[in-house]
């Protein structure tokens, strides 16, 4: 029952996770915006997703790792959810170590009158942004295809017609 409650815990949190950096992927995607609505959007956008993240990105890599390591028996398995917390980890550090000291430079900047550089941090911010999807999505398939091998589809046959039984088994 544990495995059973890591592994729908891990799909949760790595879902939403990763739901929330495609959504920033899609909501603030800077294309053709001037540098105050930049501003106000990103200040908007920084002020809500701060306080959450880092905390759901940890609980994330903490739930996946525990996960691992009950499937330390189990080859395949076992590194595909080391791949995971792998794509987790690297999306978390780019977090920590690239965007969000960015995020506390465009906090002080005026909405009204951003600085002259402000591209450049835009440009800056939103390459490593995509970088972070695209780890957050290694992440979470490589969480998928090792919950894929928890399950077994097996055909029989009832009054001649073929379906399928789900098994479930423990990690």
């Amino acid at each position: 029952m544990f495995a059973l409650a890591i592994g729908f815990l891990n799909l949760l949190l790595a879902s939403l996770l990763t739901g929330a950096m495609f959504g920033f992927f899609l909501a603030l995607n800077p294309k053709g915006l001037s540098g105050p609505d930049y501003v106000r959007m990103q200040q908007r956008a920084i002020g809500t997703i701060d306080p959450v993240m880092p905390a759901l990105g940890a609980a994330t890599i903490a739930v996946t790792a525990v996960a691992a390591a009950m499937a330390r028996h189990d080859g395949a398995r076992f590194g595909l959810l080391v791949a995971a917390v792998a794509g987790f980890l690297a999306a978390g550090l780019i977090t920590r170590l690239r965007n969000q000291p960015i995020n506390r430079v465009i906090m002080g900047w005026p909405v009204a009158a951003p600085p002259e550089h402000w591209t450049q941090l835009r440009d800056r911010w939103w390459r490593w942004h995509v970088a972070r999807l695209v780890l957050g999505v290694v992440g979470l398939s490589a969480l998928i295809l090792a919950d894929t091998f928890n399950v077994h589809l097996t055909e029989e046959y009832a009054h001649d017609q073929p379906y399928c039984i789900v098994q479930l088994r423990a990690a």
